[in-house]
């Protein structure tokens, strides 16, 4: 019995360990764009608001469009860039399926604290719209992960590092005598 470990007990921790590492980075990723998204929603929002005489629910809308072109962008080349890139037309077709459901979301929150409560106000509009956004942004979250940026199956994830290995030389450990081929 030597000092260190058979990874039998090791191995179901550190693979728990890894998926829970990669969900929070991937979260991090997420609202890094989506905070991004955020600040254009909100900007274009109140741009329109206050330049057109655009009610407050279809300014919204507007804003909303113009944040989804941009977190396409923010998500596909950077959140997600390591997923299945193939079948665009499939991923941008769900993007957008999703996208709007939580536009509807977001902006239902809006129409109904604006037209069955009477909260119109710029600061009631701006918390009603940051509101929508909020519960909007954890649908999208599930649905983009689940649906539209899947992840590569195990077999061409496994393809894609070891040809990523192959690549690399190998190196001597430290200690240790180089093998004779």
């Amino acid at each position: 019995m030597g000092s260190g470990s058979t990874g039998l007990k090791d191995k179901p921790h550190g693979s728990v360990r890894r998926q829970f590492d990669q969900l929070t980075r991937e979260i991090a990723k997420f609202g890094a764009v989506g905070g991004a998204g955020l600040l254009v929603n909100l900007l274009v929002f109140n741009l329109v608001r206050s330049v057109t005489g655009l009610q407050v629910v279809r300014a919204s809308v507007i804003a909303t469009i113009v944040a989804i072109i941009c977190n396409y962008i923010g998500f596909r080349y950077f959140t997600y860039r390591d997923r299945d890139k193939s079948g665009r037309t499939k991923e941008l077709t769900l993007f957008l399926l999703f996208s709007a459901v939580g536009l509807v979301i977001e902006n239902g929150v809006l129409y109904v604290a604006t037209y069955s409560f009477g909260w119109d106000s710029p600061l009631q509009s701006n918390i009603f719209k940051f509101l929508g956004i909020g519960l909007a942004t954890l649908f999208r979250f599930w649905s983009y992960r689940t649906w539209v940026f899947r992840t590569l199956p195990a077999r061409e994830a496994i393809a894609s590092a070891e040809s990523f290995l192959e690549e690399e030389p190998e190196r001597p450990r430290p200690g240790s005598s180089p093998r004779i081929r």
